[in-house]
């Protein structure tokens, strides 16, 4: 293998093999897609069968999050440094490794243990997957490449309920992690035979304080994001997560600031390109967490769907997406990135606003149709967001900004499923009429649509089941009408303020002493 000390653009965006290369990050992100969402599947028969409290349940569903969120900034920062494609593989087998530990796992500790791991190895794999996609393709190529990579992660989140559906349909819950060896094997062989090695030798130390305070602040941050919901945002516990995650991380800002090398690249932040298309993706991912996580539980409880049907259900939002991902190049191409966001924005915004017209006698139909609208939407919106800031990197930081990018949006999602979540639990409850229920029971009912149709079942009161449809409904619509507004808002904020170019001529890419190892 010789070393080319060129800029890895020049090297590489002509390789015949790029597309190729392509495909072992689509295969990389698809596993860690899915996974995002087959655990839930999962939890009650798990629960059933290891005596997992509700404490424990939401433990092992945010394990991973909280793990995974907290440790992409570091984690980028060791692609620029050690070899992107080395650290991508590095994560690749610590996600084997969590996922070998889940499939043997026969108590709750193992199994939060075994996430825990996977949350480790997707904080290496997002980021740099996305890192190495600059060196692989010219700016016009890359609209597409970064829209193929969305498509990937995002068709994920309804394959987790569609296979992991069908895998508690015929197997153990423990098939729900052997089903990610094989994927992740396909994954290590396409990254060890197409993909190059990118890295900049130059990079800044691995700061172990500043990795600590990083990981620390932001997944005290994100745990009191996530718990936030169910607990209550003046719950101590909430408040003294949020409060230190805070702390912790104006720790970090202030010690990086005084280094003459920081981790936490700053001046990333000063290029306006890269902070408000960064901005742009986060408050797109905030508005679609919301659209994702009333859909569930609306197209289960209320429309009877089981994991298997909501999953096939939740297809036309991906349907929606893979038309924009495709046709996202030749229309930037024309009338640019900051039309094109603003106007996926509005799309998106459309749709929510259509959903929360929903109601008990809508039916799947309605949904189906501003699920695919909302896709359309969202894929217009977030493929140039996320190619522009991608093109404001130099090259050689390509890492440690594809960290920090991943990192804000993923925060933009946690904070979109608390605030939202929050929004719908208390709408919820407000209109549900529990009246002549014994208290238990009505507690129960009061907790999720899902809570109050067992309670309905039980009691024999259909009346309940209905309360909690026409209840769920208010909250979803809210939910969803808030979402569209806040999309609204995101647009009228790109079309003001987000640059009308990115790709500058001469950009410090341009001027890369990375170095690039190719294979000859």
């Amino acid at each position: 293998m010789a070393t080319v000390r060129n800029s890895p653009a020049a090297a590489h965006q002509g390789d015949p093999r790029r597309w190729w290369a392509l495909g072992a990050l689509v295969a990389s992100l698809l596993v860690l897609g899915f996974d995002m969402t087959i655990l839930n599947v999962a939890l009650p028969t798990m629960a059933g069968q290891l005596g997992a409290s509700t404490g424990e349940q939401q433990w092992m569903a945010d394990a991973y999050v909280v793990v995974f969120a907290s440790l992409m900034l570091p984690a980028g920062l060791l692609g620029d440094r050690f070899g992107r494609r080395r650290m991508l593989m590095t994560g690749l087998g610590i996600f084997l490794a969590g996922s070998l530990i889940g499939t043997l796992a026969d108590d709750v500790s193992l199994v939060v243990v075994a996430r825990a791991v996977m949350g480790v190895g997707g904080a290496l794999v997002m980021p740099l997957a996305l890192a190495v996609l600059p060196a692989l393709f010219a700016p016009g190529e890359r609209t597409k490449a970064v829209g193929i990579v969305s498509a990937a992660s995002a068709l994920g989140a309804p394959l987790g309920p569609i296979i992991g559906g069908w895998l508690l349909d015929h197997f153990w819950w423990g098939s729900i992690f052997l089903i990610n060896i094989p994927m992740v094997a396909i994954g290590l062989a396409a990254c060890l035979f197409l993909l190059p090695e990118t890295s900049d030798p130059a990079s800044p130390r691995v700061d172990i304080v500043s990795t600590a305070l990083t990981a620390a602040g932001l997944g005290a941050l994100i745990y009191g994001i996530i718990e936030a919901p169910g607990r209550g945002w003046s719950d101590l516990l909430v408040l003294g997560m949020l409060a230190g995650g805070a702390l912790l991380l104006a720790a970090l800002v202030l010690r990086e600031r005084r280094m003459t090398r920081p981790m936490l690249d700053m001046s990333l932040l000063r290029d306006r390109a890269f902070l408000l298309n960064t901005i742009a993706a986060t408050l797109v991912m905030f508005v679609l967490s919301g659209l994702m996580f009333v859909l569930p539980q609306y197209l289960q409880a209320v429309l009877g769907n089981d994991a298997f049907g909501t999953g096939l259900r939740m297809l036309p939002m991906m349907g929606g997406l893979l038309v924009a991902a495709k046709g996202a190049e030749p229309v930037v191409r024309r009338f640019g990135a900051r039309a094109v966001i603003s106007g996926g924005l509005v799309v998106l915004a459309f749709a929510a606003i259509l959903g929360s017209r929903t109601d008990v006698d809508s039916g799947y139909g309605f949904t189906a149709l501003w699920l695919s609208v909302a896709g359309v939407g969202f894929g217009f919106a977030v493929v140039p967001s996320m190619d522009s800031a991608l093109g404001a990197l130099p090259v050689e930081r390509a890492g440690s900004g594809s960290g920090l990018l991943m990192t804000v949006r993923q925060v933009g999602s946690a904070l979109g499923i608390a605030l939202l979540g929050s929004l719908l639990a208390g709408a919820y409850a407000d209109r549900l009429d529990t009246a002549g229920l014994p208290g238990p029971a009505a507690g129960a009912a009061d907790d999720s649509v899902v809570a109050a149709h067992a309670v309905a079942e039980r009691l024999g009161t259909p009346g309940l089941a209905e309360s909690a449809n026409s209840a769920y409904l208010h909250g979803m619509d809210l939910v969803l009408l808030v979402s569209g507004v806040a999309a609204l808002v995101t647009a009228l904020f790109v079309a003001a303020f987000l640059p009308g170019r990115v790709d500058r001529p001469g950009r410090p890419a341009a001027r890369s002493t990375a170095r690039t190892d190719a294979r000859q």
